[in-house]
């Protein structure tokens, strides 16, 4: 049996004066087995990139160091990623059916997410020379 696996690329533009990272573009390949709906296994895939996106680059939980509680509760104070912050995403798949699993199958769920980080990490450190090992990637630690 083989597991779900992936390659994604991206670009990503940083405004030398502010700091500000923006991703430009998402190329991505999948090995998810056989794909019987390419429509729903990009959207599942799709969704999971935008998690990393958010996860590399907004998401943060705040703590009050006095009292120990979360100081961004709602979703007026947590940073996700909206329609603007995502750029196209150019999903694709090897369609390789697994010979061990019914009809070839492979789960799609948590694989696109996967390496998000990691690839935003890398296209930052091309950009700027400036290695970030910490998530999110704010502006502080650009500067």
């Amino acid at each position: 049996m083989k597991a779900a696996c992936g390659a994604q690329f991206c670009e990503v533009r940083v405004d030398p004066d502010t700091g500000e990272v923006r991703v430009s573009r998402w190329v991505v390949v999948f090995d998810v087995g056989r794909v019987i709906n390419a429509k729903t296994a990009s959207s599942q895939l799709r969704g999971g990139i935008v998690m990393g996106i958010g996860m590399a680059l907004a998401e943060e939980t705040l703590i009050d160091p006095r009292t120990g509680r979360i100081m961004n509760p709602s979703l007026a104070e947590y940073h996700v990623p909206v329609h603007a912050d995502i750029p196209p995403i150019d999903v694709g798949y090897l369609d390789d059916p697994d010979p061990t699993m019914p009809l070839g199958l492979i789960g799609v769920g948590e694989v696109g997410i996967t390496g998000v980080a990691g690839a935003i990490a890398n296209a930052v450190h091309h950009a700027t020379g400036k290695r970030i090992y910490d998530l999110p990637i704010t502006l502080d630690k650009l500067l």
